[in-house]
């Protein structure tokens, strides 16, 4: 956030709280001459009239802050019991509250006090305080005003509206204006958790509909099935941004305990905060504020040097603790990053030994980001001494598990003499989330898909070649790097019911590691809604919940975290991750989505550049002058037909079908659908584009699988469509989701295709 917007937002707030105030203030006034002795209501004015005065002389609104301070002045001797309330005392306090009021409408216009005097009310404010005059109720401002303003002395309680009429321009263009505070509502945060729940009982409900529509030949029902589809999906994401706060609400109070806990370790500490802006649940804000506060004294504590050991290593003295925060691949990522002297892998090995939590054999095998998790074991510490800080052993072990009880990961990275990085990974919500619908031993589970890397199908006979035994653990080598495997009927206890010699593994990630979890089918993508699990069946360790499908079914959240611990010991995971250097080089594989046009061509496009799967009537399809557009979510969008616009013959095999497979691109705040025959694949494939197709619309060509595929140039065939999509837009903070989202109907049929 710049610091001109985040100006911007302090100057909103003062708005809002300072409109709040003035009307109490007006009703307190009132109130406050039928009963002068109340010391209550002079403190609770005088008190409101301070902070209006000391915010906006941090804001630099003199003229609000010189009305309001000799307004003060005069509060604080009546409730010092220096003077006496008169009506008109009453008279001229009010008169301070009104002005006050035409100040900030005149702020919220332009950001600046306008016009407004506020000289005859200081005068006749001043005039009260030094005793030269009693204003009388009816006296007017010695100042004429530029429109009359109404007798409020006269009224029971007091209406600001007509006051801030005046205070605007007459024209129509602002006549029907609200204010910054009529334009925001306070709500207590319990009617909103009951909204969330009604909102997850909606989206259950929908799912069954949707279910239920899919499986008639009622064209009407379809079309309201998909029409109620659309409705709470745009209910659901509406209701979850009102509970979503930025993270700078839990960052608030950390420079103070950075500069305590500096001034308690001796030590010098700037704090930087990056992305205080980003947003995530409410609830799950609770849910980190302890293990964020922990990671940030052991920074400071561990991780940077005094001043006098960072001068001599040729660092400035001052260390430079960074808060990071920022969203990816739907989860919210926040960092806490120090320059200080780094952890030593090998200091941590030697006291994993001292301590009994590995043996000097498994250390050796270790990679360098095996040996830094062990700072997450119970008990485990490198303190020379235990201080009131840290030293005990306690904490770190905590932090990782609140983290992984809200469904997060914690990754650490850290570089001898340069300092560590802590890297908390959350979902946005708990209460609704995408997930693959999966089934084992007849039974049905729900994974999270932010869990979920791919989905990989093998033949009977694939399968008898592919899948190896490495010491007795099945393992497949998937693009070169082997996978371990982890059957769900074994982890569970049962006995697969899939006797075809097929093999369909869906590829996980947990704790920076990927494992394969074999399952019997995949059923379809939902979102759905977390229920809690009762004691018994939390105490198992290997669900992370429940929840209802849309066929009514009750199906158990698999807690993937637990099943990569319970399942994998440490030296499979390293036989299937060949180490940090590898992990991150397979984080660089191009991710493309593939899509067939017709004519047997298939095109590849980055997944990066899409935003969203979806399938729209093709009734819905309009033509505006030469061009199709469609309207999706409130927009219009260009529609753009690939297999037209790279020249493939216009035969359609899907004409008949009721509705068109639309790939949406956005970038900025503008959105394009384009049109495919069909979803394919997704793969991660470690290989460059050949440059091999001159082909106008095409950037070359990639081996995809055994299998040539083109690859699209994304921006040529947007501008195809609407030559005049980017205008206006900064490409630089264009930033495409490449994940599945929304019903997840058309992963389903790529669902349906890998299987």
């Amino acid at each position: 956030m710049s610091e001109f917007d985040e100006m911007d937002e302090i100057v909103s707030e003062f708005l809002v709280e300072s409109h709040e105030n003035l009307d109490q203030l007006d009703r307190d006034l009132v109130e406050l001459e039928r009963n002068p002795a109340s010391r209550d209501l002079l403190g609770s004015i005088f008190r409101t009239i301070h902070t209006i005065k000391g915010t906006s002389g941090f804001l630099a609104f003199s003229r609000l802050e010189a009305v309001t301070h000799v307004g003060e002045n005069l509060l604080a001797r009546l409730r010092d019991g220096k003077m006496t309330m008169t009506p008109g005392t009453t008279d001229v306090l009010l008169a301070m509250v009104d002005r006050v009021r035409d100040l900030l409408a005149a702020i919220e216009r332009d950001g600046t006090e306008g016009d407004v005097d506020v000289s005859s009310v200081v005068a006749r404010i001043t005039d009260v305080l030094e005793g030269r005059a009693e204003a009388p109720a009816a006296v007017a401002d010695p100042e004429p005003e530029p429109e009359p303003e109404p007798a409020l002395a006269a009224t029971p309680v007091a209406q600001p509206a007509p006051v801030r009429e005046t205070a605007l321009p007459a024209g129509d263009e602002d006549a029907g204006r609200r204010n910054v505070a009529e334009s925001s509502i306070r709500v207590d945060v319990d009617l909103l958790d009951s909204l969330m729940r009604q909102v997850g009982e909606l989206v259950l409900t929908r799912n069954q509909i949707v279910r239920q529509a899919s499986s008639q030949h009622d064209v009407e029902l379809a079309r309201a099935a998909q029409r109620l589809n659309l409705i709470a999906t745009e209910l659901q994401e509406g209701v979850m941004k009102t509970r979503m706060q930025p993270i700078d609400h839990l960052w608030a109070k950390l420079p103070r305990v950075v500069r305590d806990l500096g001034a308690a370790c001796g030590k010098q500490v700037e704090l930087a905060m990056v992305g205080r802006e980003t947003e995530l649940d409410r609830s799950l804000l609770e849910s980190v504020k302890d293990p964020l506060t922990h990671l940030v004294r052991n920074a400071v504590d561990h991780g940077l040097e005094s001043a006098a050991e960072r001068v001599a290593a040729g660092k400035p003295a001052a260390g430079l603790l960074t808060l990071r925060a920022y969203h990816e691949g739907g989860q919210v990522v926040v960092e806490v990053c120090d320059d200080g002297a780094g952890i030593d892998p090998e200091r941590i090995a030697a006291k994993a030994v001292d301590r009994g939590l590995r043996t000097q054999a498994q250390v050796a095998q270790m990679a360098t980001a095996d040996i830094l998790q062990l700072i997450f074991t119970a008990g485990f510490s490198t303190a020379a001494a235990v201080t009131n800080v840290s030293g005990r052993g306690v904490g770190m072990d905590v932090v990782k598990t609140n983290i992984e009880s809200i469904g997060g990961t914690i990754e650490i990275e850290s570089v001898l003499g340069r300092g560590t990085t802590c890297r908390l990974r959350i979902p946005l919500t708990l209460a609704i989330v995408p997930a693959l619908i999966v089934e084992s031993a007849g039974d049905t589970y729900a994974i999270g898909q932010v869990n979920l890397l791919e989905l990989v199908a093998l033949d009977a006979d694939r399968a008898a070649t592919a899948v190896e035994d490495v010491n007795g653990a099945p393992v497949y080598r998937l693009r070169g790097s082997l996978l371990p495997l982890v059957h769900l009927a074994q982890v569970l206890g049962v006995e697969s019911d899939r006797s075809d010699g097929h093999v369909l593994i869906a590829v996980l990630q947990a704790e920076g590691k990927r494992f394969g979890l074999v399952i019997d089918r995949v059923l379809s993508t939902e979102d759905i809604v977390v229920k809690p699990l009762g004691a018994r069946l939390k105490a198992l360790g290997t669900y992370s919940g429940a929840t209802l499908l849309g066929d009514g079914r009750v199906a158990l959240i698999l807690d993937v975290q637990a099943l990569a611990r319970k399942a994998l010991n440490a030296e499979t995971l390293e036989r299937g991750n060949e180490g940090p250097d590898d992990v991150r080089a397979a984080a660089e594989h191009v991710r493309l989505l593939v899509a067939g046009i017709g004519g047997g061509r298939r095109i590849a496009i980055a997944l990066s550049s899409v935003t969203r799967l979806e399938n729209i009537p093709r009734a819905a399809v309009e033509v505006v002058g030469t061009r199709e557009v469609v309207q999706y979510r409130g927009d219009i969008l260009p529609l753009l037909r690939l297999d037209r616009h790279l020249g493939v013959a216009s035969y359609d095999p899907g004409a008949d079908e009721e509705n068109l497979v639309v790939i949406i691109y956005t970038a900025g705040s503008r959105s394009l659908a384009i049109v495919v025959d069909e979803i394919v694949d997704i793969v991660d494939e470690e290989t460059e584009i050949q440059h091999d197709i001159a082909d106008r619309g095409l950037l070359g060509s990639v081996l995809v699988r055994d299998r040539v595929v083109e690859v699209l140039d994304v921006r040529d065939a947007v501008l195809a469509a609407d030559p005049h999509f980017y205008a206006g837009t900064d490409l630089s903070e264009a930033t495409p989701v490449g994940a599945w989202s929304g019903t997840g109907s058309a992963f389903d049929a790529l669902v349906k295709e890998a299987v």
